[in-house]
């Protein structure tokens, strides 16, 4: 088995980790190399993300971690996330229990699909989230105007500080705390939450994958589109975002845990 460690270089505790879950999967039979990013704080050479023929990417940080290795992949990998952020929902392990379930991989691992989002503007790939998408204003305390088109039809129309399209997975991230609903990760669908809208009647959307999604941008104020916290994009004014599913989903190492049970927890424990 071959394994790529990522870590976050903001923390020498959990890049000192990394040097640990290196330890134990070599070890255990396994070739194991550091990122760039990783092994460059550690004065060591490492391998590009984009080009890894890795069994698994051992992750040591919180979501944003993860989701920036997400989108440096060049192929879905599996990942396995070990906490050293905040709440970190996307990472299943806590450090006292990762290194006994690390010294598990090489007997192999079943893997979880997570869907993710793919985003156009006529027709022009504009990128893949896994999170979210987010429309926001450029300018402070000015709102947007957006419609909601569904098969063809406007659902709805509001103005307000912004949008998520979010994804399953990321009803746990930026949708939850701005009111939206935690939804179960095996559900394939977009999960659409107004930022501040101007009516109290513009709530949140549950739409199925199977059905086509725009999202237009109808204002006087610029806006962009950020996606996974990781991508900027200058929508303009006036823009007609396609929500697609991706034919490409992230892979995740089942640690088998429930989710209810994880997200449970980790709310507990904020």
């Amino acid at each position: 088995m071959k394994a790529v460690i990522v870590s976050r270089i903001d923390n020498r505790d959990a890049l000192a980790f990394a040097g640990k879950v290196r330890e134990v999967m070599e070890h255990a039979g396994c070739t194991t190399e550091f990122d760039h990013d990783t092994a460059s704080a550690l004065g060591k050479t490492g391998v590009s993300l984009a080009g890894t023929d890795a069994d698994v990417i051992i992750i040591i940080g919180g979501d944003g971690t993860i989701l920036r290795t997400i989108q440096g992949m060049g192929k879905p990998v599996p990942v396995l996330g070990i906490n050293w952020g905040e709440v970190g929902f996307l990472a299943d392990l806590e450090p006292p229990e990762a290194l006994e379930f690390v010294r598990t991989l090489p007997h192999g691992f079943s893997v979880e699909e997570r869907m993710r989002i793919a985003l156009f503007r006529d027709e022009t790939p504009l990128g893949v989230a896994l999170n979210e998408a987010l429309i926001v204003t450029t300018r402070p305390a000015k709102m947007l105007r957006f419609s909601i088109v569904v098969d063809g039809n406007t659902a709805e129309q509001f103005r307000a500080d912004g949008l998520l399209i979010s994804t399953p997975t990321g009803s746990t991230a930026y949708a939850m705390s701005a009111g939206g609903p935690i939804v179960d990760p095996r559900i394939q669908g977009f999960l659409l939450v107004p930022l501040a809208p101007y009516m109290l009647s513009s709530r949140p959307h549950l739409i199925s994958e199977n059905r086509r999604l725009e999202i237009r941008l109808e204002s006087t104020k610029p806006a962009n589109l950020v996606i996974d916290g990781q991508q900027t994009i200058d929508l303009g004014t006036s823009s007609t975002i396609r929500v697609n599913r991706s034919k490409t989903p992230a892979l995740f190492v089942d640690v088998k845990r429930n989710f209810f049970e994880k997200v449970d927890k980790k709310l507990r424990n904020l």
